[in-house]
C-alpha cells in the first residue's frame, strides 16, 4: 500500500499510539494503586481478585476464560487459580463432555470475599473515581468511554465485550445500595417484595 493510499499520517498514527501509550500506563498506574489499596485487606492480589471476579459473573468458567477475560496469559490463570483453592475460595473440576479443560467454581467462601470485598468499597479512596467525579457533576453522569470500549472491542473481541457487559449487568440486576453500601440482593427477598 502506498502513502498516499492511507487516510491517515505517519505523524497522526505515531501520536495517536503514543498518546493511546502515555494514558494507559498514568491511567493503569493509578488503577493499580487503587485496587491494591482495596484488595489488600483480603490477603489477595490483582490477578487473584480478578480471577474470582471472573468465575463469580462466568460460574463455571474454564481456564482459557479466565486467561482470556482476565487479559492473562493460561499458565498465570492457572497458577493464580490454584493458588485461590488452596486457600479454599476454588474448585477445580472436569466436565464429561470436555476431559481437556479444567473449570473453575467459586466455593461458598470464596464467594463470601468477593461479596465482603464488593461491600468494602470506598469511592471516596479511589483516585481513578475521584478523577471521574468532576465529570458526573458536570454532565449528571460519569463517563460513558465508548471509544475505549470501542478499541477493546476490536483488539480483543464481541466475546470479550459480552462478559465485560455481563458482569457490569449481574452487578446491577443483583445487588442494591443500602446505606452506602453494595449490597447482594436475597432471591428469596426479592421475590416477596
Amino acid at each position: 500500500m502506498r502513502m498516499g493510499d492511507k487516510n491517515y499520517s505517519m505523524k497522526e498514527a505515531m501520536m495517536f499510539s503514543q498518546r493511546i501509550a502515555q494514558l494507559s500506563k498514568a491511567l493503569w498506574k493509578s488503577v493499580e494503586k487503587d485496587w491494591q489499596q482495596w484488595i489488600k485487606p483480603f490477603d489477595l492480589n490483582i490477578n487473584e481478585h480478578h480471577i474470582l471476579w471472573i468465575a463469580y459473573h462466568l460460574n463455571g468458567a474454564s481456564i482459557s476464560d479466565v486467561a482470556k477475560f482476565g487479559v492473562m496469559h493460561v499458565s498465570t490463570a492457572f497458577n493464580f487459580s490454584k493458588k485461590l483453592e488452596e486457600r479454599g475460595y476454588l474448585k477445580f473440576s472436569k466436565k464429561e463432555s470436555d476431559k481437556r479443560n479444567t473449570y473453575i467454581q467459586l466455593t461458598e467462601e470464596g464467594e463470601g470475599v468477593l461479596l465482603a470485598l464488593m461491600e468494602s468499597y470506598e469511592p471516596d479512596s479511589n483516585a481513578v473515581f475521584s478523577g471521574a467525579m468532576p465529570l458526573k457533576e458536570l454532565y449528571g453522569k460519569f463517563p460513558d468511554i465508548i471509544e475505549i470500549m470501542a478499541i477493546v472491542r476490536n483488539i480483543y473481541g464481541d466475546d470479550f465485550m459480552e462478559i465485560f457487559e455481563k458482569s457490569f449487568s449481574n452487578i446491577d440486576r443483583k445487588f442494591s445500595d443500602e446505606d452506602g453500601k453494595l449490597k447482594k440482593i436475597d432471591p428469596a427477598k426479592k421475590e416477596y417484595a
